[in-house]
């Protein structure tokens, strides 16, 4: 991994450590079996996560991970895997995945949730004076989480997607464009264009966290995005989000359908614009559960 172009982009990463988890609790809830775990993953400080198991039966379950959102709300974190947030349909995505026979799970990430206390900013302006990049940070620790997760028995490791909404969606793409391993991505509210976001005068639409110092000299949202090609992928916007400007969304379609149809399976890939803003509709719901149903 450290020898990719992408990454190295991404600043100084922890040394390459093995994922170990800590299991702090087990419990029933709504529906499906709950861990919570602190994870080593970073040499820095613990992480911690949950991973949500259908109620019936020992696995090995095909692997969810999925990427919370931001929304201002650092407080949630991980906990929206479990407790939906307002702009998400209120079936929490935990109940969703384990009833479709899924592993679903998710960490938090650098200031949200359990590891909290520090504003993105400082966060942020921190790591950039140690040569880290915060995006680069964020990643590592969801990829190490994945390694984590490939190493359990009741998981399959052949069978991941991964999921998420806004900052998670980016998450989401990032980390297949990354990781071979991910098989399909539904990325739900994140297809943000960088150069459609700068003609749009956008950029404070969005917080420091995904900001990557020269990242426009080497690679074009589009370079990374077809890292995933020919991989199964659905991309979910709202018509009116002003998050995504709708000129990157249909530039990012465009040559997305090309390259997968070049690639010989344009069915794999799916742009689906619904009305609203920057929310999760019902309509998005069905389709990405179909989506996973059909390619995971």
């Amino acid at each position: 991994m450290r020898e990719d172009p992408l990454w190295k982009l991404l600043g100084d990463l922890p040394e390459d450590r093995p994922a170990s988890a800590k299991l702090v609790r087990r419990e029933a809830f709504d529906g499906y079996r709950l861990e919570s775990l602190l994870l080593e993953l970073n040499g820095i400080e613990e992480v911690p996560a949950y991973v949500a198991l259908p109620e019936e039966g020992e696995g090995p379950y095909p692997v969810v991970l999925f990427n919370h959102s931001h929304g201002g709300n650092y407080e949630q974190g991980k906990r929206e895997l479990i407790r939906s947030s307002p702009y998400l349909q209120q079936d929490s995505f935990a109940r969703e995945l384990t009833a479709m026979g899924y592993a679903a799970c998710c960490i938090d990430m650098w200031c949200f949730g359990e590891r909290g206390g520090r504003a993105e900013s400082e966060t942020f302006k921190e790591m950039l004076w140690n040569g880290q990049v915060m995006w680069g940070m964020m990643l590592h620790d969801n990829l190490k989480f994945l390694d984590y997760l490939c190493g359990r028995e009741d998981t399959d490791s052949s069978r991941i997607a991964t999921v998420g909404m806004s900052m998670g969606a980016m998450m989401a793409w990032w980390s297949a464009a990354l990781d071979e391993r991910i098989g399909v991505t539904v990325d739900i509210c994140g297809q943000v264009e960088a150069r459609a976001l700068i003609e749009r005068r956008g950029l404070d639409h969005h917080g420091f966290y995904s900001y990557v110092p020269g990242l426009l000299k080497h690679a074009e949202t589009i370079d990374i995005q077809k890292r995933i090609v020919p991989r199964p992928r659905i991309s979910l916007n709202g018509g009116h989000d002003r998050l995504c400007p709708p000129e990157g969304v249909r530039r990012l379609d465009g040559e997305l359908r090309a390259a997968y149809a070049e690639a010989g399976c344009p069915e794999r890939w799916s742009s689906v614009v619904t009305g609203g803003g920057h929310a999760e509709t019902l309509e998005m719901r069905e389709c990405w559960k179909g989506f996973l149903r059909e390619h995971l």
